[in-house]
């Protein structure tokens, strides 16, 4: 077997070189790219921390009912700002909201119509499928070494490695929805005269919304994961308080952090969910 591990396939090498060559070649692209990131991040949080608190609330609050039309739901969102407001993490957890706000902005952005390219093109989808795979599959501190490489520390590389793990779930979750449209639909708009993109628009769209906002449900809650690990490359947040909790064995630290992530998790699926109590 000594002959097998001598003659290593240097897969390491080759991506090594690979990004050298995209460092030395496409800085322009990743200086633009990590300027555009970083208004977009700059843009939401000023938005987010200059009203009063209580504001937010009251927005966050008044977007519930207008979503759910549940009092009961509108209720827990009140209360659980008001639980992150009395534990003192409203900076930390509006940082983080940044973070998972401009990931699905950018993912839904690109996702949505990679995910309608593909529902109408199976090739492209079975090309795709094995790079979604690796997106999926591949440890989420792989993607922060190319994010530190091409765009330092801070929130940008942050935001890139968690677009990247995140993007394959609008993409899957919108082509499921497209593809799943009845056949007696599509025959029923050809047969009215629909062209394809009326057919898109009034037919497959409506029929996979509520997958697409799955999809969107499940960006939030892998972006929220991501809070922690995006925290390692300077990202600001909740992640900030639990990486010092992990270095300091603090467990109240770490645990009231912690808890902090999961109510905010709970009060973004509760609006965002499709079906009403």
């Amino acid at each position: 077997m000594d002959w097998l591990t001598e003659n290593k396939i240097p897969v390491g090498k080759w991506a090594s070189n690979i990004f050298d060559w995209l460092q030395i070649h496409g800085g322009w692209f990743f200086d633009g790219l990590s300027d555009a990131m970083d208004a977009l991040i700059e843009g939401i949080l000023w938005a987010l921390e200059t009203p009063h608190p209580l504001i937010i609330v009251a927005l966050f609050a008044a977007l519930t009912w207008g979503l759910q039309r549940n009092w009961k739901t509108v209720a827990f969102v009140i209360l659980g700002f008001l639980f992150i407001l009395n534990q003192g993490y409203w900076e930390e957890t509006l940082e983080s909201l940044t973070l998972v706000l401009c990931a699905c902005l950018v993912c839904m952005a690109v996702g949505v119509p990679i995910g309608i390219a593909t529902a109408h093109r199976p090739r492209l989808y079975r090309a795709l499928r094995p790079v979604l795979d690796l997106m999926q599959t591949l440890p989420t501190f792989v993607y922060l070494i190319p994010a530190i490489v091409f765009f330092g520390i801070g929130m940008v590389p942050g935001l890139i490695a968690t677009v990247i793990f995140v993007l394959p779930a609008p993409i899957r979750l919108t082509h499921l929805g497209v593809t799943s449209t009845p056949t007696a639909l599509l025959e029923a708009a050809q047969a009215f005269g629909a062209t394809p993109g009326q057919t898109l628009w009034k037919v497959e769209l409506p029929y996979a919304m509520p997958q697409i906002m799955a999809g969107l449900n499940q960006t939030i809650m892998l972006s929220l994961s991501m809070v922690v690990i995006a925290a390692l490359v300077g990202a600001d947040g909740l992640g900030v308080p639990v990486v010092r909790a992990l270095n300091q064995v603090n467990t109240a630290l770490g645990f009231e952090s912690g808890f902090i992530i999961v109510v905010v998790a709970i009060m973004l699926d509760r609006i965002l969910r499709m079906e009403r109590d």
